[in-house]
């Protein structure tokens, strides 16, 4: 299905892709930004780097599932990323959490293990809903997923070496490791669900069913898991709200905020 195609799509077809796609978009876009908040603050230089063009690529991908929604009628790329409201973003709440105590200007103490563990979980996630959208019966969507592929494979590399390397470390390392594990996979549901169309998503044949992609979550990462002497829960939580419905925490709000503070100062202005 083409760009061309998209007046006569089927309406309850155009409604479970948009909520897709704003559930793609969004999760990248929240994303990126804690991300970038750790430029400058990193372990080491070379993790600076990397982590800040880690982040600058997942605003890409942003970028363009927002191009799809616009493509769609949805609003301007920059509306849709900066103008909409906590209620209204699909992002899960896992995502939008900070890094850590104090503001990234002003004494921050952010914890590089909940980073490691978060951008790590998340990235599996991502890929296995990337290979699944490799086929998807939408086929804009089809082939952004294979370009976002080529990058989120070096992504989900770089995070898979922090993550076994801290975890093997022992000591300190190993015990932030393991808090940091628990806090992500109390709020991963969040992350893995498609929301309450996904079964729709799913028989439209826009991504394959929630529990096939939750279940090769979970085969990919058992082998890691137990590499590091970790025992993987046979389910995860949805601690403080089902982002898919638009229930966030004020973390997102204030983030919020921030992102569009300078796109506020000008709407009308070319970004």
């Amino acid at each position: 299905m083409n760009k061309t195609d998209i007046s006569s799509l089927d309406p309850a077809y155009k409604s479970s892709l948009t909520l897709l796609l704003y559930q793609l978009a969004d999760d990248d876009f929240i994303l990126a930004y804690r991300g970038s908040e750790w430029l400058g603050l990193a372990p080491h230089i070379e993790e600076d780097v990397a982590f800040s063009s880690i982040s600058q690529d997942m605003m890409g991908h942003a970028a363009m599932f927002y191009q799809l929604l616009e493509d769609l009628g949805e609003g301007s790329v920059d509306e849709l990323a900066h103008s909409r409201k906590a209620k209204d973003r699909r992002n899960a709440v896992l995502l939008e959490m900070v890094n850590g105590p104090g503001h990234y200007l002003s004494k921050p103490q952010y914890d590089f293990a909940f980073a490691v563990v978060r951008n790590y979980f998340y990235d599996q996630a991502k890929k296995i809903r990337m290979d699944s959208l490799k086929n998807s019966s939408y086929q804009p969507l089809a082939h952004m997923a294979i370009n976002v592929n080529m990058e989120l494979h070096y992504h989900l590399l770089h995070w898979k070496t922090w993550f076994v390397q801290l975890m093997n470390a022992g000591g300190e390392a190993r015990k932030r490791m393991e808090t940091a594990v628990a806090k992500v996979l109390a709020e991963l549901e969040g992350v893995l669900t498609l929301g309450p169309k996904g079964s729709e998503m799913a028989k439209l044949g826009l991504i394959e069913d929630e529990d096939v992609l939750k279940q090769r979550w979970r085969s990919a990462m058992l082998p890691v898991f137990e590499s590091v002497n970790l025992p993987l829960p046979e389910s995860f939580g949805m601690k403080s709200g089902n982002g898919r419905l638009g229930e966030h925490s004020k973390d997102l709000d204030i983030a919020l905020a921030i992102l569009s503070e300078v796109y506020f100062a000008d709407p009308a202005a070319n970004w």
